[in-house]
């Protein structure tokens, strides 16, 4: 018998070039794109985006002769079916400069107001934090009656608490 089958042939070596190559081609493209990130050529904003951003700070312009006065705190005892025994609420009115005085004058007639309407809203609709923005479009609205249209921009709410 023969002993020549006894070794079996190797396995042909693979070439190392393809994958060195590879690797060289992906480490040139990492660096080549983090070159052009990190130095704006790409991703980076547009000067027409940077000209309209510093266009926008000058058209905002001065602010509004507006002026804030302060409404007096409001607190409201709620009824028997309530959860919460009270209602603690203070606002600003945002009006123009020079109808601030008069807005000063007919303040007893806004705390009424605000102060009457309070009182007739459901407690339901009170404890709905939803309910916020409606409960404060209503009273802006009153308020203006009040003081007559031009004088009160807009009603701030600054506290609402129940407890």
């Amino acid at each position: 018998m023969a002993d020549t089958d006894a070794l079996p042939e190797a396995p042909p070596k693979r070439a190392r070039w393809p994958m060195l190559l590879g690797s060289l081609l992906a480490l040139l493209l990492g660096a080549g794109g983090f070159y052009a990130t990190f130095s704006g050529l790409i991703l980076a904003p547009h000067a027409d985006a940077q000209a309209e951003g510093e266009n926008l700070e000058e058209a905002a312009g001065p602010l509004p002769d507006i002026t804030f006065v302060p409404v007096d705190p409001v607190v409201i005892t709620l009824g028997p079916g309530a959860q919460n025994k009270h209602l603690r609420f203070t606002a600003q009115l945002e009006v123009a400069k020079p109808t601030a005085a008069e807005v000063v004058l007919l303040m007893p007639r806004i705390l009424d107001v605000l102060n009457s309407y309070l009182r007739a809203v459901e407690v339901a609709q009170l404890e709905d934090p939803a309910a916020l923005l409606r409960l404060r479009a209503q009273m802006l609205r009153r308020v203006q009656i009040v003081t007559g249209d031009g004088r009160v921009r807009d009603l701030l709410i600054t506290e609402f608490v129940l407890n």
